[in-house]
């Protein structure tokens, strides 16, 4: 016989529900593109209709480990997000800004 989920969370203790919570929170933290899509409940082509592109070009950047800054801030922004690049250091995080205006510095080719 299946149990639903939420009964199982009940039968935990609260120290269990904590750190289970936890775990949860650490894991939404920490995500490949294509799952922080799901998270945020949108298909491939409500981002790819956001973004003005079609849904392969969406399911490509998906897949992609290297792409232009401006590229990732656009997919963040159209799912609601901000884009922020900091770098971790054992005394404390520093956040970069050389990339915020980086759309208004760039100069169109002709």
């Amino acid at each position: 016989m299946t149990k639903k989920f939420r009964d199982l969370r009940q039968s935990m203790s609260p120290a269990a529900q904590a750190r289970s919570h936890k775990k949860a929170e650490a894991m939404l933290a920490d995500l490949p593109l294509a799952e922080l899509r799901q998270a945020r409940h949108l298909s491939q082509e409500q981002l790819a209709e956001m973004l003005n592109v079609k849904q392969p070009a969406v399911a490509k950047l998906e897949k992609r480990a290297d792409m232009y800054i401006s590229t990732l801030r656009r997919f963040i922004e159209a799912m609601g997000g901000e884009l922020e690049i900091r770098a971790h250091f054992p005394d404390g995080d520093v956040k970069i800004n050389q990339f915020e205006d980086l759309e208004a510095k760039q100069v169109p080719v002709a």
